[in-house]
């Protein structure tokens, strides 16, 4: 496809082009476009059909948009915005330097331009960030047949026309209908009677992954915004749900590998961008680091009492942050999921505490079987039985209390008003390891007497 629109290109045979982009699906032809740049992807632009360009340039990458806009004259940037949903026209305003997001203002219609302005001003992860007022709105005391006519008269605008909401004359939200519904009720009959009224809605100012999540629960295609007195302000459609979930999953990705999150793609960051996204974190877990290094210096002479207990601390760390991360991926899971909240944690830890038993029990069991065999038979490595006690006791309690330490941690980051992503595994690592070593040359001087 790209050879074709390149030789196209070349060969200025634009009507073909033109038609060839009416038959593709717009983030498709957003992908296509990524490839060109300068004149080329201007021109390839503006000869896409008037109604799949403004759905093709929000697809596109904020790089090419914002070349794309510096590219534009007055007429096409003003023609452009008044083709966008409002929420469209938001993120790519959020998006772009200040001196074009000015300019895109400047150039939408007084009534665009109050209304992003609006949208703006909510909090970045509220609802009212991402909604969009391009609605559907009917009366309670209005027919289907005068419902159908609305649609007609104002559907071609609306993000959605499946599901349509019902408002009293000051807007408060009443009750909620879908096409299905009128559709099979007779023309005369009235949407008060037809209409749900028990509808399901967020706040302007509930998170939005709060709002994601909720329209996921309900298999919704769309979830009114209401504010604090239940005036219908815009609805969450489940593209933008979507969007919200992408990036919530990759920021919690990001942070669970102790990195700054970014909205910018991995090849479109800098060197200097991404080692500082990195630095700070890999800085602090070094610090903290250095307690396991005091923890093994100030039990030297145990050490060189009992060499053979050097060659266990790499596999008793390992294991107990390994422990530690599974329980603390798995809480972190179950918040974002809305599963398990603060007052579940006495809940979490006791289920937590028997599947560590079990885990540490199977885990030291094939550990003194590994020592007996491979150490001592293999290796000749000549490990007591004493030895081998105090590796396996240490690995029991370690794993307890690794996955104790794992499903705590978040949970408590979440009541203090933290991202529970920033409790995985770097963080309980670092404790982890500082706790085995704690619990190892514990067992090691009450066994062995050192």
């Amino acid at each position: 496809m790209l050879e074709k629109v390149t030789e196209l290109l070349d060969e200025k045979k634009l009507g073909e082009l033109h038609r060839m982009f009416h038959d593709m699906m717009p983030a498709d032809i957003a992908e296509l476009l990524g490839e060109f740049e300068g004149d080329r992807l201007t021109v390839l632009f503006r000869i896409l059909p008037k109604e799949i360009a403004a759905d093709t340039f929000v697809l596109m990458d904020q790089d090419k948009m914002e070349e794309l806009l510096r590219a534009f004259s007055d007429r096409e940037l003003t023609a452009l915005i008044e083709d966008m949903y409002l929420d469209d026209a938001v993120d790519v305003i959020e998006e772009m330097p200040a001196n074009v997001a000015e300019r895109i203002l400047a150039r939408a219609s007084q009534e665009t331009r109050h209304e992003i302005n609006a949208l703006l001003k909510y909090p970045h992860d509220s609802a009212g960030s991402i909604l969009t007022t391009e609605y559907i709105r009917l009366y309670p005391d209005m027919t289907v047949s005068d419902a159908f006519d609305v649609i007609r008269r104002n559907g071609i605008d609306k993000e959605t026309v499946y599901t349509c909401y019902v408002t009293d004359r000051k807007r408060k939200l009443v009750g909620v209908v879908s096409v299905r519904t009128m559709l099979l009720s007779p023309t005369d009959a009235v949407i008060g009677d037809v209409m749900e009224e028990n509808v399901i809605s967020v706040n302007t100012l509930d998170d939005k992954e709060f709002v994601a999540n909720q329209l996921q629960k309900y298999d919704f295609l769309a979830l009114p915004v209401v504010d604090s007195e239940n005036r219908m302000i815009g609805i969450v459609t489940i593209d933008d749900a979507v969007d919200v979930i992408v990036d919530e999953y990759s920021e919690d990705l990001e942070i669970m590998a102790a990195i700054t999150p970014t909205d910018r793609p991995y090849l479109k960051q800098s060197v200097f961008s991404i080692w500082k996204s990195r630095i700070p974190w890999l800085l602090l877990l070094m610090i903290s680091a250095t307690f396991t290094g005091m923890i093994i210096s100030s039990f030297e002479e145990a050490l060189a009492a009992q060499v053979a207990l050097t060659a266990f601390i790499p596999m008793l760390m390992d294991t107990g942050g390994n422990s530690g991360s599974q329980s603390s991926v798995t809480v972190i899971r179950g918040i974002s999921l809305d599963e398990i909240e603060f007052r579940d944690t006495f809940l979490v830890m006791w289920k937590e505490l028997r599947i560590s038993v079990l885990c540490g029990i199977s885990l030291a069991a094939a550990t003194f079987i590994k020592i007996q065999l491979v150490d001592n038979l293999i290796m000749k490595n000549e490990v007591s039985l004493t030895v081998s006690a105090v590796v396996c006791l240490t690995l029991l309690f370690t794993v307890v209390c690794a996955k104790l330490i794992g499903c705590v941690m978040p949970l408590l980051a979440k009541k203090l008003g933290f991202d529970p992503a920033v409790m995985a595994s770097p963080f309980i690592t670092t404790i982890v390891d500082a706790v085995s070593l704690l619990l190892y040359f514990f067992f090691a001087k009450a066994m062995l007497g050192l």
